[in-house]
């Protein structure tokens, strides 16, 4: 019989799994050269979303060859994760990038960009790559990357900030194109806005890239909801 590695993945790891390798403890045939961490990809779970794999109660690093018959442990990142508080977003992610950037996050963004342009502009810029896309964050060029839990935007900002803590500044960032917003006059921008604006409203602020002109409009209630959902999930916060 060949031999084979009884692997525990943690309960929150197992929706990446098939549904037949969900249960507590799963049989995989082992050829004796898989590393533990072909063996976690295999079973579906992308790298990025381990933070530790054992053999037999002992940590080891995703490149080691467990011996046959051996327990295999796949552990989750511990969250707060340390990281450059600096994200890229697949394509798919565009209402996290508006939001992330609401909160004041570093976050680029474009809706044109394939998986090599991914990849590539997360290790020039020193980017975590966020993305639903596990076949991405197996590529072996990818310099850091995460999966963001959660269907709808307002789920995957709570998962984002829970598992990165970045430092958080609402109101600081544009959400069209991530630049600074820097305060202006109601006189500079009054050209740019409707009557009414300038009626009802006194402060505002531009970006200093785009020029996009922002107040704090009969929108803000939603998005101050948005801003304290983020601090709300605030480690320690």
């Amino acid at each position: 019989m060949a031999p084979t590695l009884r692997v525990r993945i943690a309960p929150e790891l197992r929706f990446f799994a098939a549904p037949r390798n969900r249960g507590d403890v799963v049989e995989v045939a082992y050829d004796g050269t898989a590393t533990l961490g072909h063996v976690a990809e295999s079973l579906g779970v992308p790298l990025t979303e381990v933070g530790a794999l054992l053999a037999d109660g002992v940590p080891r690093d995703p490149g080691y060859q467990p011996r046959g018959a051996a327990t295999v442990e796949i552990r989750p990142v511990e969250r707060p994760q340390a990281a450059p508080p600096r994200f890229l977003l697949d394509v798919h992610l565009g209402k996290l990038a508006r939001r992330l950037r609401l909160v004041g996050v570093d976050t680029a963004y474009r809706n044109d960009a394939d998986d090599d342009e991914l990849i590539a502009e997360a290790a020039q810029a020193h980017r975590v790559l966020l993305t639903q896309d596990r076949g991405l964050l197996q590529r072996r060029a990818l310099w850091a990357g995460a999966y963001v839990r959660g269907s709808d935007p307002a789920r995957q900002l709570v998962d984002v900030v829970e598992r990165f803590a970045p430092p958080l500044a609402p109101w600081t960032r544009c959400t069209s194109c991530n630049g600074l917003l820097a305060r202006v006059s109601k006189e500079d921008v009054e050209a740019e806005v409707e009557p009414g604006t300038r009626r009802n409203y006194d402060e505002y602020a531009r970006c200093r890239d785009c020029e996009r002109v922002y107040w704090r409009g009969a929108h803000s209630r939603r998005i101050n909801a948005i801003i304290r959902s983020a601090l709300d999930a605030y480690p320690g916060g």
